[in-house]
């Protein structure tokens, strides 16, 4: 009975021991966490922006002189060629002036002719000595010169008086579309009225300008001529491409970006001014950088890094980030090509911690 019960009891006290080397020699094992190398390429990517499609060319429609409209030959959405009459003004005293300049014209030149006839005749009386005083003919002469002088004057004062008669006759500046018309027959209208409204409106819509504002950290694709792509909402399904046309060569130090416009052939008509359109926009840089997946940079709300991983050690590196790239993600720190860092990096993975690595395929 003794014996038995000395073999149970050394059973129990073996059995125990046992159980509590398992731990020990479980927490010996490192974990074993995945690992990607860091790699070094040359970055080449598209990223949207938004834009905006303009007209190449706008104006408002301003009366140069003073008075009424008298009519309206066009209204929204009226397509105009160069040189159409769009807009016929009167202005009584514009009509007076111009009648008055042209009496004094002819006025003018009836003296010019009366004078010089006087002249001529005296001129030649002269040539006989003694018929004529040679003092009468140098007054005639000067009398003569004086009204070519007013004849100068008059029509000068007419052409001018004829091109403010032109004013009356808002003529299109260039082929387009009339957008917007503000005032009716009747409206009193003027140069330099403050607040003054428009007349007409005018833009073109065969030809667009898509403008679109470029961060700075990505202006060095944009060059004259490089060819775009971009989409807009009125057309689902279908890409556009314009090539580029100007660029401001300024940065705003407000929004940190620069405009760049793009030339948009619209002669069939499909796009609309005033569009908002997304842009893809190249991006690339012309050095190496390195990139490593997405999930491989963690933070802990003080720091962003990711965790490398060297002779089984891990250590917690300083990065910041750029461009994100079919899953990668442009890092700049402390890293080099090759490096091994955690793919699936927390802030649980404390630095300094013994782990066992897995390549990832």
């Amino acid at each position: 009975m003794k014996v038995a019960f000395a073999l149970l009891l050394s059973a129990l006290v073996l059995g125990g021991c046992g159980e509590k080397d398992a731990p020990a020699s479980r927490a010996e094992a490192p974990r074993a966490i995945e690992v990607v190398p860091v790699k070094s390429e040359l970055l080449w990517t598209k990223a949207p922006l938004p834009a905006q499609l303009l007209p190449y060319e706008s104006v408002d429609l301003y009366p140069k002189i003073a008075g009424f409209v008298q009519d309206v030959l066009v209204d929204r959405g009226s397509e105009v060629r160069k040189g159409q009459l769009l807009v016929r003004l009167t202005a009584p005293e514009v009509v007076a002036q111009r009648a008055q300049t042209v009496a004094a014209l002819g006025a003018a030149q009836a003296k010019l002719t009366g004078d010089r006839a006087t002249y001529e005749r005296l001129a030649n009386a002269a040539k006989t000595p003694g018929v004529v005083a040679e003092n009468d003919v140098d007054i005639a002469r000067q009398t003569t010169a004086s009204d070519a002088a007013l004849v100068r004057s008059a029509a000068e004062t007419a052409v001018a008086a004829r091109q403010l008669g032109a004013y009356l006759e808002i003529r299109a500046p260039f082929d387009g579309v009339i957008t917007t018309r503000n005032l009716q027959p009747g409206a009193l209208v003027g140069p330099g009225q403050t607040g003054a409204l428009p007349i007409l409106q005018l833009v073109t819509e065969k030809r667009l300008r898509l403008v679109v504002a470029v961060p700075e950290d990505s202006v060095q694709a944009a060059k004259p001529g490089l060819t775009i792509a971009f989409t807009v909402s009125t057309a689902p399904g279908r890409t556009f491409d314009a090539p580029i046309a100007r660029m401001a060569e300024d940065m705003n130090n407000r929004t940190r970006t620069m405009m760049v416009e793009a030339d948009v052939d619209n002669a069939s008509g499909d796009l609309t001014p005033g569009t908002l359109a997304s842009v893809q926009w190249p991006i690339q840089r012309s050095y190496p950088t390195l990139r490593v997946p997405t999930s491989a940079v963690a933070n802990d709300q003080e720091r962003q890094f990711v965790i490398r991983v060297s002779n089984g050690t891990t250590a917690w590196v300083d990065v910041s980030t750029g461009m994100t790239v079919e899953g990668d993600v442009e890092v700049f720190g402390k890293l080099n090509p090759g490096d091994l860092v955690v793919r699936q990096a927390t802030d649980a993975l404390r630095a300094g911690v013994k782990i066992r690595t897995v390549d990832v395929k």
